[in-house]
C-alpha cells in the first residue's frame, strides 16, 4: 500500500475496498478498471499523482486513486459519445454541459455502491478541492444539477424518471 501525505485530504480511496465494487460498476456500463502497482506512474492520468486516467473504455488506478476521481473519470467515458470514446487519450475534452453532467453522474453513480453513497462521495468532492459557484458540491447537487440531469436523460444515460439506464451517452 502506497502512503497518503498528511497533508493530502482524507477521502475515500481504492485501498479502503472500493476496488471490487467499483470493477462490478464500470463492468455495468461496458468499462474496464485497469490496476497498476503502488508507486508506478498511472497510465492516461489527466492530473497525475494518484488521479485516475482515462484511455478509451479503460480507466487506469492504483491502490491510493481517490474513488471520487475513478466515478468522475467513468462518468466522462459514459458522458461521450462513441467516436470520441474510442480515440479517447488522458484528456475527456467535452463542453461546459457534459462536464456539468458527468459530476452530476459521479455522484449518482456513488449511490449504486453499497455502504458509499451520494453524502459522502460529495464530501469527499469538497475534501479535494472541486468548486461549485454555490460554495458546496452538495449545494450544487441539490439547487443547479437539475440542466445536467436532463442533459442525462436526453443522452439515454438517465431514464425519464432519474434513474441510471446502465446504458453509455447515445
Amino acid at each position: 500500500m502506497s502512503a497518503v501525505l498528511a497533508s493530502e485530504p482524507a477521502v475515500l480511496r481504492l485501498q479502503d475496498g472500493w476496488s471490487g465494487p467499483l470493477r462490478h460498476l464500470l463492468a455495468r456500463f461496458s468499462l474496464e478498471m485497469c490496476e497498476v502497482a503502488p508507486g508506478e506512474e498511472i497510465p492516461h492520468s489527466y492530473w497525475g499523482d494518484s488521479e485516475a486516467g482515462l484511455e478509451c473504455s479503460r480507466v487506469w488506478v492504483r491502490d491510493d486513486t481517490p474513488v471520487h476521481s475513478v466515478l468522475h473519470e467513468c462518468s466522462h467515458a459514459i458522458c461521450m459519445g462513441g467516436a470520441r470514446r474510442a480515440a479517447l487519450l488522458r484528456d475527456a475534452g467535452g463542453d461546459h454541459d457534459e462536464e456539468n453532467a458527468v459530476c452530476c453522474l459521479q455522484i449518482l453513480l456513488a449511490e449504486a455502491l453499497p455502504g458509499l453513497g451520494a453524502e459522502r462521495l460529495m464530501e469527499d468532492m469538497d475534501r479535494w478541492g472541486y468548486t461549485f459557484r454555490l460554495g458546496s458540491t452538495r449545494a450544487w447537487f441539490e439547487q443547479e444539477s437539475h440542466e445536467a440531469r436532463r442533459w442525462l436523460e436526453v443522452h439515454g444515460v438517465l431514464d425519464t424518471v432519474g434513474q441510471l439506464t446502465g446504458r453509455m451517452r447515445l
